[in-house]
């Protein structure tokens, strides 16, 4: 069985990704509605994933695993290049674009983040673990860590302006290499 301590760094673990994306989509500026919208559906991911890495298994897990990495982190990559080209051409007086997503985009980037809680799932059955317990506090941290990486994002993305969106913009694509190279 494992210690509330061991669950609770397993799911702070898993939901690093998630934060540091967060960040980066803040800084660029998202209303409300997206930040709801990706916050729901990392939390949901966080919970989905280690549940389908429990039942379908490893090799499987590798083989779906790699295709949303890899869409995954060539969304980020576009979006970075994005935000970057949108921030040279924005001036500095003017409020930086707000990234919009569809539900597709929304849906890639919950995956992409969410690939290590598919790899967490693997070793739940070996552990012995309270499945159903240990997957919804994964998906509340990655949840809250999302939301959490939003709102500290947008706060400094209001304050530095086109910088902000700039630095965001390297932010997702380091982030799409960082899911691309591991």
């Amino acid at each position: 069985m494992m210690s509330p301590f061991t669950l609770g760094a397993l799911a702070v673990a898993v939901g690093t990704d998630a934060f540091s994306l967060s960040v980066g989509i803040g800084l660029a500026g998202v209303s409300r509605r997206y930040m709801l919208l990706l916050t729901v559906t990392v939390f949901l991911y966080h919970i989905i994933m280690p549940l389908i890495g429990w039942l379908l298994g490893e090799y499987t897990g590798r083989l779906i695993g790699r295709a949303a990495v890899v869409a995954g982190a060539l969304l980020l990559a576009y979006l970075g290049g994005r935000m970057i080209w949108a921030a040279k051409k924005a001036k500095s007086a003017q409020a930086p674009e707000r990234i919009r997503f569809n539900a597709w985009g929304i849906l890639l980037l919950g995956a992409g983040v969410s690939m290590d809680a598919l790899s967490v799932g693997f070793t739940l059955g070996a552990r012995q673990a309270n499945l159903p317990f240990t997957v919804l506090v994964i998906g509340v941290v990655a949840g809250a860590m999302t939301f959490a990486g939003l709102v500290s994002g947008r706060f400094l993305g209001a304050l530095a302006g086109a910088r902000a969106q700039f630095l965001g913009g390297l932010i997702l694509i380091a982030a799409g290499i960082m899911l691309f190279i591991t």
